[in-house]
């Protein structure tokens, strides 16, 4: 599985599906997820109230849902609820279980490349270091058990910050 840190817009990229920072409604919101679904187009929203008619208290912490991308060139978008370190969920479990939730749910999509934000990051109050040091963590050992699906991970960062942090921390 080949690594890529990139800055840019993650509404952009050109890969099978991409990660929403989503909050438990699925409703959009700020940052990432309301990027994203501006871009996808309101048939985003409506695919998300469908899901959540299967979450009526909203998408736990830590789990991940796969809607298609509509007007984005990826063909899926995958839903994370990442903790909001300011809601006191610092457990970093819950943050591995962004990761490793989305990676399972784009492997069962059958997706060959996906693209992630910096989950929890932001106004989620997580520092981008820790962030970055999870992420790695639990992509390395996504496919350790020697049959990856996923030829292509990518994280796509907004700012030159946010890039250097998983730069400095991936080692590139």
């Amino acid at each position: 599985m080949r690594l890529e840190i990139l800055q840019g817009d993650i509404t952009t990229r050109d890969v099978d599906a991409i990660v929403n920072a989503a909050n438990s409604s699925l409703m959009g919101g700020g940052g990432v997820d309301g990027a994203i679904h501006r871009a996808a187009g309101p048939e985003l929203l409506a695919a998300c109230r469908e899901v959540r008619k299967e979450y009526p208290g909203g998408l736990p912490v830590g789990r991940a849902v796969a809607t298609p991308g509509f007007n984005l060139p990826s063909r899926w978008v995958i839903h994370t609820v990442g903790p909001n370190r300011h809601a006191g969920q610092t457990d970093p479990g819950l943050l591995a279980s962004c990761f490793r939730e989305s990676l399972a749910v784009a492997e069962s999509l059958g997706a060959r490349s996906v693209a992630f934000p910096a989950i929890s990051a932001g106004i989620y109050g997580w520092d981008a270091r820790e962030v970055a040091t999870v992420a790695f963590d639990v992509v390395r050992n996504f496919g350790a058990d020697g049959s990856p699906a996923l030829e292509l991970v990518e994280f796509v960062l907004f700012s030159p910050e946010m890039t250097t942090v998983f730069r400095d921390v991936s080692g590139a």
